[in-house]
C-alpha cells in the first residue's frame, strides 16, 4: 500500500494517545529526522507512542491498512531502516524513562531511552551497563544488536546484561519475556535484532562503576602499523579492567587535544581503565604507550563513567551524513596493516574514521550458544565510517568507506556485527552475522513473527514449519 488517506489518519489520531505526524503537519521534517542526515525518506505517518497501549494501536493499524510498518527507538539506525517512504514508523522516542531498582539491583529502561538517560541513572547508585560510546544512541536499537562499547572487556556485551523485557508482538499481544518466560525469545533479543517484536522496555543486570580512568594516546598517521603491531598484542595480554578501542581519524579542533595537532590525519587509542585510580596507577597501566612510538600526544583524567559517554556528543552530532560498514576480526595480520594506514592518510573528511572495538575479555567468556551474538571467538568490531555535514560530500564519504572496507574485508571473519550493517548489503551479510545461529533465529521467529511483519530492519525471515 502506498500511503495513508486523510480518514485513515484521522482514525490513528483519535485512538492514539501519543501524537500523528503526517506530511502536512509543520513539524513533519523533524519528526522524520534521524541521526544520519543522507536518509531522506517520507514515512506517510510518523505515530508517537507514548505507552503500550499507542503501541498495539499502530500495530493494529498497519495490519488493518496493510501499511509497512518501521520501528524506531533511538534513531541511530545507519542505514535509515526505522522509516520507509509512504510506509508508518511507530516512534517510541516518548517512551524514555528508566527505573533503577536498588533493592534487586536491576534496570528498567523505556523503548525509547537513549544510552545517556540510562547512565545518569544507574550513576546515581553507582551502577552502570556495558553499552556504546555515544550518550544519544538508543538503547533498545544497540541492546538488540549485541552492545558494544568502553566496558565490554570488564563486563561483556550488553546483551549479557540482558534479563528481560515487554514485546508487543504482531498479533498485539504484550508478552513479558525473562529467562523462566519466553527463554526462547530472551535469546532471540540478545543480539537478533527488531525482527520478533516491539520492545517497549527492557531489564538488565547492571555493574559496579563510577569513576574510570579516561585516556586519549594519539600517533601520527605514518606511525599507523607500527601501532597496530603492539595494540594487537598488548590489549588482549592485557587486565580486564582496561579497554582501549583503536581509531584512525584526524584530531578534532578542541581539548584536550593541543592547537598544533588540531585537523591533522592520527591513528590512537582511547582507553577506559575500570581499575584502582590511586596513586597514579592508569598512569603506570600505560607507560608503555611509548612502546611503538613517541605519541604526538597523551592524556589521562579520572572521569565520572557518563562523563565518558558523552565525550563524543558534540563530536558527531544529530544532522551528518553518515556511511558505514563493517566486519568482525579475530586478528590483526601484517598484511592488513598497510591497508589502514593507507586509507588512513587518504581520510576524505574530518569526521571520516575507523574504528576497531575489542570484543574479548569479559564477552568471551559467555558460553557461545547463550545468545544470539554469534562471534565470542572474534577479538575485534570493526566499522568504518565516511562523515561530514555537507551532503555534496556524500558520495566521497561513501567511496573511501566502501574501498577501505572492500580490501580490508578478505582479512575478517566474514560477518559483521548487526548494527554496523548497511540497507544494501544484503541477505548472505545478515545471515554471515549470525553464522550457526541462523537457523534457530529463524525458528524462533517462526514462532512469535510468522508473517514476517516486522521486516523493516535487517530481517530474518521465519522458517517454513
Amino acid at each position: 500500500m502506498s500511503g495513508l488517506d486523510t480518514t485513515a489518519l484521522d482514525n490513528l489520531r483519535t485512538a492514539l494517545r501519543g501524537r500523528v505526524v503526517a506530511p502536512q503537519d509543520p513539524d513533519y521534517d523533524e519528526a522524520r529526522s534521524i541521526y544520519n542526515a543522507m536518509i531522506d525518506r517520507r514515512p506517510a505517518a510518523i505515530a508517537q507512542c507514548r505507552g503500550v497501549a499507542d503501541v498495539r494501536t499502530t500495530i493494529a493499524f498497519a495490519q488493518e491498512t496493510g501499511v509497512n510498518l518501521a520501528v524506531r527507538g533511538g534513531g541511530h539506525s545507519g542505514p535509515g531502516l526505522c522509516l520507509i517512504d509512504d510506509g508508518l514508523t511507530l516512534d517510541l522516542a516518548p517512551m524514555r524513562w528508566v527505573r533503577v531498582d536498588p533493592l534487586t539491583e536491576t534496570v528498567q529502561v523505556g523503548g525509547g531511552s537513549q544510552l545517556g538517560d540510562l547512565d545518569h541513572e544507574t550513576h546515581a547508585f553507582g551502577l552502570g551497563v556495558p553499552s556504546g560510546i555515544n550518550s544519544t544512541t538508543g538503547v533498545g536499537g544497540l541492546t538488540l544488536g549485541g552492545g558494544h562499547g568502553h566496558l565490554t572487556r570488564k563486563y561483556g556485551l550488553t546483551v549479557d546484561s540482558l534479563i528481560g523485557a515487554d514485546v508487543v508482538l504482531a498479533d498485539g499481544s504484550v508478552i513479558s519475556v525473562s529467562e523462566k518466560e519466553h527463554p526462547d525469545l530472551l535469546w532471540a533479543l540478545r543480539g537478533g535484532g527488531g525482527n520478533f517484536g516491539v520492545v517497549t522496555s527492557l531489564t538488565y543486570r547492571p555493574h559496579p562503576v563510577d569513576t574510570v580512568g579516561v585516556a586519549a594516546t594519539v600517533w601520527p598517521v605514518d606511525r599507523t602499523q607500527e601501532v597496530l603491531r603492539w595494540y594487537r598484542e598488548f590489549l588482549p595480554a592485557a587486565p580486564d579492567d582496561l579497554n582501549g578501542f583503536f581509531a584512525i581519524m584526524a584530531v578534532p579542533p578542541g581539548p584536550p587535544f593541543p592547537e598544533p595537532i588540531h585537523g591533522r590525519k592520527m591513528c590512537a587509542v582511547i582507553w577506559c581503565y575500570t581499575g584502582d585510580l590511586t596513586d597514579g596507577r592508569l598512569e603506570d597501566v600505560l607507560s608503555v604507550v611509548n612502546d611503538p612510538a613517541p605519541p604526538a600526544f597523551h592524556f589521562t583524567t579520572p572521569m565520572p563513567y557518563p562523563a565518558l559517554q558523552s565525550m563524543f556528543d558534540e563530536l558527531v552530532p544529530k544532522g551528518l551524513q553518515w556511511y558505514w560498514r563493517g566486519d568482525f576480526f579475530d586478528s590483526i595480520p601484517d598484511e592488513s596493516l598497510p591497508v589502514h594506514e593507507r586509507y588512513g592518510r587518504a581520510l576524505p573528511t574530518a569526521l571520516s574514521m575507523m574504528h576497531l572495538y575489542p570484543v574479548d575479555g569479559a564477552a568471551h567468556r559467555v558460553d557461545p550458544g547463550e545468545t544470539a551474538w554469534a562471534y565470542r571467538d572474534a577479538m575485534w568490531s570493526g566499522v568504518v565510517a565516511g562523515i561530514d555535514p555537507d551532503p555534496a560530500n556524500a558520495d566521497v564519504i561513501r567511496q573511501w568507506c566502501v574501498d577501505y572496507w572492500t580490501d580490508l574485508h578478505p582479512f575478517s571473519m566474514g560477518g559483521s556485527y548487526v548494527n554496523f550493517l548497511g540497507e544494501a548489503e544484503g541477505p548472505e551479510r545478515v545471515r554471515s552475522t549470525y553464522r550457526d545461529q541462523y537457523d534457530r533465529l529463524t525458528a524462533v521467529k517462526r514462532t512469535y513473527d510468522p508473517h514476517n511483519f516486522f521486516r523493516a530492519n535487517q530481517n530474518i525471515p521465519p522458517s517454513a514449519a
